[in-house]
């Protein structure tokens, strides 16, 4: 097994850790699904003229979404380093 970034035992967490991290899973699964849906819709308004422009603007958004993805793992990583996950993160440096 590697450590690198991204990659820590969920088991080492304090409550308060994994609770967190829990609930930016929740958020990545909502940003996955919120772009896929955006997609969809998109590319089935494609179908008619008339919904050309929306279409447009869903696949803008959708795209954005597939953005913020890496952002709120990011922001995770941050947040538990803050929260005192310190040996970890040297650990997985030192791999």
């Amino acid at each position: 097994m590697t450590n690198r970034l991204f990659d820590s035992p969920r088991h080492e967490h304090t409550p308060e850790q994994r609770r967190f991290y829990a609930l930016t899973e929740i958020a990545y699964t909502i940003v996955d699904f919120g772009a896929a849906f955006c997609f969809v819709i998109g590319s089935i308004f494609f179908f008619y003229d008339s919904l050309a422009f929306a279409a447009t603007w869903l696949f803008l958004i959708g795209s954005l979404l597939f953005a913020a993805k890496p952002s709120i793992r990011l922001w995770r990583e941050l947040k538990l380093l803050k929260m005192g996950d310190y040996k970890d993160l040297a650990q997985r440096k030192t791999s």
